[in-house]
């Protein structure tokens, strides 16, 4: 229903303008994006690099005890997708940190999300009200 209602009901048209994208985010995942990037109808990969560091045996989603292991990680899954003609993107918590992963040769990155954004503008709006000093 959704489909038909914002591209139309002809199928090929959906088909058309859908984009398939297996997420990378385990070390099954890690261990398969070969395979995964040469699956016919997928037309990219991304990464959870929270869930991958995770994955990776990392102690939390910032865990530097496996930053050569996480980094090394990204490196073979924007080769996996390089070499089967496909987009590879992964999910960044700032700005910098998605620059970066561009040039680094990721098709597409994320930054942060809608929650995150909303609550930074928010603050930065009290922030203001608070200097101010009409609000304590």
């Amino acid at each position: 229903m959704r489909a038909a209602l914002r591209i139309g009901p002809d199928p090929a048209d959906t088909h058309e303008q859908t984009v398939v994208l297996a997420m990378i985010e385990t070390a099954e995942g890690l261990k398969n994006v070969e395979d995964i990037c040469a699956t016919d109808g997928v037309d990219g990969v991304y990464i959870g690099p929270s869930d991958l560091r995770l994955a990776l045996g990392g102690a939390s989603s910032t865990d530097p005890k496996v930053a050569d292991e996480f980094e090394a990680a990204l490196v073979t899954v924007r080769e996996a997708a390089a070499a089967a003609g496909i987009a590879a993107g992964i999910h960044n918590a700032d700005g910098a940190s998605a620059a970066k992963r561009l040039t680094e040769g990721f098709t597409y990155v994320t930054v942060a999300s809608d929650l995150v954004h909303l609550e930074q503008v928010a603050y930065r709006h009290l922030t203001a009200v608070r200097a101010a000093g009409q609000v304590r």
